[in-house]
């Protein structure tokens, strides 16, 4: 243990910050922890709950894509309901409380799921990517890319 003396002020911002904590069989699976410290280095007050969950959803993404070869793309699966899986092409909130995904269901209908935080209940998932001889196409980039935009 150290011999650090935290003031109570830093000790009450330690607490305000996002923590996430993970731990996988293989060694070399990506965590979110690495991810979720970008959180901590935005300021804490006025997010909504719809904009904390959008935030941490795209780490998810994100740390999810590191896992998936050029052969895959990540998918959605929602629980309760007959949602299904969507390939998720767009995302987004609405403060204070919802979430939406854009994307096409398993027929290639466009699909776009409108959700309140306190029911957010999803599964990422790995599907074939559309057409083989395309690059997979990697929405935890282009929205992570929105948020250090924003």
């Amino acid at each position: 243990m150290g011999n650090e003396i935290d003031t109570s002020a830093e000790h009450a911002e330690a607490a305000a910050m996002p923590r996430a904590h993970e731990v996988h069989s293989d060694p070399d699976q990506p965590c979110i922890e690495t991810a979720a410290k970008s959180l901590s280095q935005k300021p804490v007050d006025g997010k909504s709950a719809a904009q904390w969950a959008y935030e941490r959803l795209i780490l998810y993404i994100q740390n999810f894509e590191k896992t998936l070869d050029e052969e895959h793309e990540v998918a959605m699966g929602f629980a309760g309901g007959d949602a299904g899986v969507i390939r998720i092409e767009g995302m987004g909130y609405f403060d204070p409380d919802i979430i939406t995904f854009y994307g096409q269901d398993q027929m290639g209908m466009r699909t776009q799921l409108v959700q309140h935080v306190s029911q957010l209940n999803v599964m990422l998932r790995a599907l074939p990517k559309k057409a083989p001889a395309e690059a997979p196409t990697r929405i935890g980039f282009r929205l992570a890319q929105d948020l250090e935009q924003g």
